[in-house]
């Protein structure tokens, strides 16, 4: 089981210890979101685009995906939620030590006023990080 910070204590954002590297865990994650069946919009290459401008930046890398059927109607009960929306989980090397991080759920539908219904669609994500622990 991925162990994890509380978020609470971080601003709201959970972050978890990962096996392998950054590149690997943005793969693991990328066949998890396609296996189920949700959107991958994009992977954010932040130390790539940094090493292309003559800069160094450790390994990082944000991957940002969701579900068209859980977010709409999460938007439309918020428009501003879709600020933070699609989800985004951070793959990042801290001191050889692969790690991840993404809002808590609760801190969104807390953010957003949402009912427990539409926060229950921004649950998953902990379930899907949790699958990228060995």
């Amino acid at each position: 089981m991925a162990k994890a910070t509380n978020a609470a204590d971080d601003g709201g954002i959970i972050t978890k210890s990962g096996s392998g590297s950054v590149e690997q865990l943005v793969t693991r994650l990328t066949d998890i979101i396609r296996d189920r069946d949700l959107m991958l919009f994009a992977i954010v290459d932040h130390s790539g685009e940094a090493k292309r401008c003559g800069l160094e930046l450790r390994d990082t890398k944000v991957v940002i995906f969701g579900s068209p059927r859980a977010g709409t109607p999460v938007m439309q009960a918020s428009p501003l939620s879709a600020l933070d929306l699609p989800l985004k989980v951070l793959i990042w090397d801290d001191g050889g030590h692969t790690k991840f991080s993404y809002t808590d759920p609760k801190t969104l539908a807390s953010r957003h006023h949402l009912s427990d219904e539409l926060a229950a669609g921004l649950e998953g994500i902990g379930p899907l990080t949790d699958a990228l622990v060995d």
